[in-house]
């Protein structure tokens, strides 16, 4: 059968193609995607071409859907899999397949798998790992959400923290400790917040910097220090644009103390260092935000290394316990990430959005893929209903809900937007 895809060939070359799907295999699943939400680490693919450590191809010969944060239905079920898994059912998938040792995902290593598609071959290896997961909700876009969310959940497991006399790692967050979020108010550290307030193994403290007042008052607003109290964390936001001596500050916010776990969301040199200086005795750094540059490097107190037991960690995606853990806590409305969402498009805007991904303000990029619309700001959305009818219902469906993305708006694109 035939599909439209998103393929790309090389360096910030992506086509919107239509092309013929190979015959089903019996260990294969033939599937329908509804949504796909754009990543940050789409665009480094984008950037790097072939020099991307996921893939695996001559890009220009054999050239992979981009795409991984996607859910859809599933259409037809190999032989092999007609046990586990039901045609019609909705899936979702963590990309991080971890297959034989392999980086393979996704989005970047397969030619017929990737979430800018109207339809895919979801290949056995997804299958073998466990990795093709039931989605229960009765929407799509938590469903692409949940694989963000999962890099969160999965770079919070695998902070550690040890006692003297002892190198028994203890994995997670210090519980009741203090956490530094820096340059936290993008889409992935504002699911960091919410998830450092709603899960079960909560810090005491957490201070989110970034140096923009207008992300920072979006943040309090979503993600307000009142539901912060409330969940027993002390929340407090800071702009260190202009502080003479951030890490002083910090420090001072924390009752004169260092942090337990700092987590950096920017790949940014005098960030990373700041990261390093904010750790206190047995702190763990987690360098979340992967950089495009391989030579990326920054200066790390190696005394505070043997002395002070600093600890450092990073992480590339979430495994399948933290996928799904992340459904579960969505579907049971402990996370509501749907504030990550800022944009929303049709497959054909796919392209110029993956290369101007850095330039685009906001958070989230979510693509219905069936769709042909232009990527739009939801806060655009009022605007533009003054010349087109479609986004002006759009706006009014919004703005019922706060100018956030819902079911309801979902609903209403996928039944009224033109096919792509």
């Amino acid at each position: 059968m035939k599909t439209k895809a998103v393929r790309i060939y090389g360096v910030n070359d992506l086509r919107m193609e239509e092309f013929d799907l190979p015959e089903l295999k019996d260990d294969e699943i033939l599937a329908r995607v509804i949504s796909d939400s754009i990543c940050m680490s789409t665009h480094k693919l984008a950037m790097q071409g072939e020099q991307h450590k996921r893939v695996r191809h001559n890009l220009k010969t054999n050239p992979v859907i981009v795409g991984h944060e996607f859910c859809g239905y599933i259409e037809k079920v190999g032989k092999k899999w007609a046990g586990k898994y039901r045609e019609g059912s909705k899936f979702a998938i963590q990309p991080a397949l971890n297959y034989q040792g392999t980086l393979w995902a996704p989005g970047y290593s397969y030619e017929y798998i990737g979430g800018d598609a109207t339809y895919i071959i979801i290949p056995n290896e997804v299958m073998e790992m466990d990795c093709l997961l039931e989605y229960k909700a009765d929407n799509f876009f938590m469903g692409s959400l949940s694989e963000p969310v999962s890099c969160i959940v999965g770079a919070f497991h695998a902070q550690y923290h040890t006692k003297a006399g002892s190198y028994v790692h203890e994995m997670g967050i210090k519980e009741g400790g203090s956490l530094a979020l820096l340059a936290g108010v993008g889409p992935m550290g504002l699911g960091a917040i919410d998830y450092a307030i709603h899960n079960k193994r909560k810090p005491s403290r957490v201070v989110v910097t970034d140096i923009d007042d207008a992300r920072l008052n979006r943040a309090a607003q979503l993600l307000s220090v009142e539901e912060a109290k409330k969940q027993g964390v002390e929340l407090i936001y800071v702009n260190t644009k202009d502080l003479a001596d951030p890490v002083a500050h910090l420090k001072e916010l924390n009752g004169g103390n260092l942090f337990d776990d700092v987590f950096v969301f920017a790949p940014v040199k005098p960030v990373v260092e700041m990261g390093d200086r904010l750790l206190g005795h047995d702190g763990c750094l987690n360098f979340f935000a992967g950089p495009t540059d391989p030579a990326f490097s920054a200066m790390l107190n190696f005394y505070n290394v043997h002395y002070e037991s600093h600890h450092l960690v990073g992480t590339s995606g979430g495994n399948t316990d933290d996928m799904i853990e992340s459904l579960t806590m969505m579907a049971d409305g402990t996370l509501n990430p749907v504030f990550m969402i800022t944009h929303v498009g049709g497959l054909n805007a796919v392209p110029q959005t993956v290369i101007d991904l850095d330039k685009i303000p906001g958070g989230k990029k979510l693509i219905y893929t069936h769709k042909k619309m232009d990527l739009v700001a939801i806060a655009d959305f009022a605007e533009r209903g003054k010349t087109d009818p479609f986004y002006a219902e759009l706006a009014k469906i919004c703005e019922k809900h706060h100018n956030l993305w819902n079911k309801e708006a979902e609903d209403f694109v996928l039944a009224h937007a033109p096919a792509v």
